[in-house]
C-alpha cells in the first residue's frame, strides 16, 4: 500500500514525538540529578528543583572529602586491566572456537555459555579461597585476575570473526603468515565494532562494580569509585545535594565513554547476531 507525501510526512512527524517523548522520559532522572547537585548545599529534598542559585561547590565538597581522585585512579587501574585481559582471552579463545577444528568444539562452547547463567555471588567463596592462597587478597590482583575472562566476550568474537570471510585469512595462510598473525593483522582490525562493543561492557561493568571491592579488599588505598560512593552515602544521607553531586562524578565516565563509542557499539551488536 502507497502512502502519500503528507501521510509520509505525517508519520515522521509522528515517529520523531514519540521519540522525543521516549527519550524525555528516558532523561528526566539524570535532568533531577544533575539539578540537584548544583542546588546550594544542605537543601531540603523538596527544593532541589526549585532552587534558584546553582552551584558548584558540592562537586568541589564531594572531590575533597570523598577521596575521589584516589578511587579515580583505582577504578580506571582496574577496569582498564580487566578490558585489556578480556579482550586478549575473548580474542584467543574466539577465534579458536571459530576456526579451528578439534573434537569437543561444541561442547567447550556449551560450557563457555553455561558460565554466563551463573551468578558471579555464588562463586565468591570459592574465588576468595584461592585469592587467599595465592595471598592475593587486599591487592590489585583480587580486582583484577577474577573477571580476566569472561563468556560473553568469548562468545560475541566468535560471532563476529564468523562473519569474516574465511578466503582472506587462507590468503594469508599461502604468504606464509602464521595464526597468530592472521588474527592480529587480519581478524582484530576487521572486528573493530566488536572489540569496542567488548570494551564498553566490560569497562562500564568494572567501573559500576561494588561487590568485588567489599569483598576481596579492605584497604582504604585500593577504594574504588562505587566503595566510596557507598561511603559517601552513608556519611551524607540527608545531604542531598552532595550526594547527586557524587552520582554524577561517579557516573559521569561510563556516560561520556559510552557516547563515544555508541556507534561502533551499535554495529557491533549488531553483526554479531549474524552467522554465516
Amino acid at each position: 500500500m502507497a502512502y502519500s507525501p503528507l501521510q509520509t510526512a505525517l508519520w515522521r512527524w509522528l515517529s520523531l514525538l514519540l521519540l522525543l517523548l521516549g527519550a524525555g522520559l528516558v532523561l528526566s532522572p539524570l535532568a533531577v540529578v544533575l539539578l540537584a547537585s548544583l542546588a546550594p548545599p544542605n537543601s531540603p529534598a523538596g527544593d532541589l528543583g526549585s532552587a534558584g542559585v546553582w552551584s558548584l561547590a558540592n562537586y568541589k565538597a564531594v572531590w575533597q572529602q570523598g577521596r575521589f581522585l584516589l578511587a579515580y585512579f583505582n577504578s580506571t587501574l582496574v577496569a582498564l586491566s580487566v578490558t585489556a585481559l578480556q579482550i586478549v582471552t575473548s580474542a584467543l579463545a574466539g577465534y579458536a572456537l571459530a576456526r579451528l577444528r578439534f573434537r569437543g568444539r561444541q561442547a567447550v562452547l556449551l560450557v563457555i555459555l553455561s558460565t554466563l547463567v551463573i551468578p558471579f555471588q555464588l562463586l565468591v567463596i570459592p574465588i576468595f579461597l584461592v585469592l587467599k592462597w595465592g595471598h592475593l587478597i587486599n591487592t590489585y590482583g583480587a580486582l583484577i585476575l577474577p573477571t580476566a575472562a569472561n563468556g560473553f566476550g568469548i562468545f560475541l568474537l566468535r560471532q563476529y570473526f564468523q562473519t569474516i570471510p574465511i578466503e582472506l585469512e587462507e590468503a594469508a595462510w599461502l604468504d606464509g603468515a602464521s595464526r597468530l598473525q592472521i588474527l592480529w593483522r587480519i581478524l582484530l582490525p576487521l572486528a573493530r565494532p566488536a572489540l569496542v562493543t567488548l570494551f564498553l561492557f566490560t569497562f562500564i561493568g568494572e567501573w559500576n562494580d561494588l561487590f568485588k571491592p567489599l569483598v576481596f579488599t579492605t584497604r582504604p588505598e585500593l577504594q574504588t569509585v562505587q566503595l566510596a560512593l557507598a561511603a559517601f552515602q552513608e556519611q551524607f544521607t540527608n545531604n542531598w545535594p552532595l550526594l547527586m553531586a557524587a552520582v554524577v562524578i561517579a557516573t559521569l565516565p561510563t556516560v561520556l565513554l559510552f557516547l563515544v563509542g555508541q556507534r561502533q557499539f551499535i554495529q557491533g551488536i549488531a553483526t554479531t547476531g549474524v552467522k554465516h
